[in-house]
């Protein structure tokens, strides 16, 4: 994270918190063991990127006063965890369908520069003691993350199951980006730093 100004100790027992749960998404994504299956690779790396999110929100909830970021926290838990569940039922009907290694190839490479990028959005978000700014400004780029991964991956021969959880992840995300980008600009988390001592 890239600091702007001197950090209070409930800014950095956050940000601390958030680099443990960001470092444990990214071994998640990269370190798992791909096969031969687009749609099962999807969802392999899918799901602690969900993960991820939902336990960001948790972190973020310990701290924001801010109600209507608390409101969108509560939805991408709710959403996310009802995602990983689909995706873990439709898993061993996604292994069945194999992919080439051609397609396997393109589809991966793609599927890197789209977590190099996002992972780099993450890590340069600039933190100050605004903690609910702080925390759109990390999941805005882990959402559009998510978003490019999944229009990725229907450019692919993939499972019929995974279809429709593809299209719910690009239509809720991007009302979060959406969402979140509004309450950065109005500034409306701004107010008192958006954050609580427990």
């Amino acid at each position: 994270m890239n600091q702007t100004e001197k950090l209070s100790n409930v800014t950095r027992v956050y940000l601390r918190d958030f680099e443990k749960i960001f470092c444990e998404m990214r071994r998640g994504m990269t370190g798992v063991c791909l096969g031969n299956s687009i749609s099962a690779n999807f969802i392999l790396q899918m799901i602690p990127h969900h993960q991820g999110a939902i336990n960001m929100c948790r972190n973020l909830l310990r701290y924001t006063t801010c109600i209507p970021l608390q409101e969108i926290a509560l939805g991408i838990i709710r959403e996310q965890t009802e995602s990983i569940e689909q995706m873990k039922k439709a898993l061993p009907c996604c292994r069945m369908l194999k992919n080439t290694p051609q397609e396997l190839c393109a589809y991966q490479q793609e599927m890197d520069r789209i977590l190099c990028v996002m992972f780099e959005g993450m890590e340069g978000a600039c933190a100050d003691n605004g903690l609910s700014d702080d925390f759109m400004r990390e999941m805005i780029p882990h959402h559009e993350g998510a978003v490019r991964m999944s229009e990725n991956a229907l450019r692919q021969r993939i499972c019929k199951e995974l279809c429709p959880i593809l299209d719910a992840i690009i239509a809720s995300q991007t009302r979060g980006i959406r969402q979140m980008r509004t309450l950065l600009q109005d500034g409306t988390c701004s107010c008192g730093g958006g954050w609580r001592m427990n």
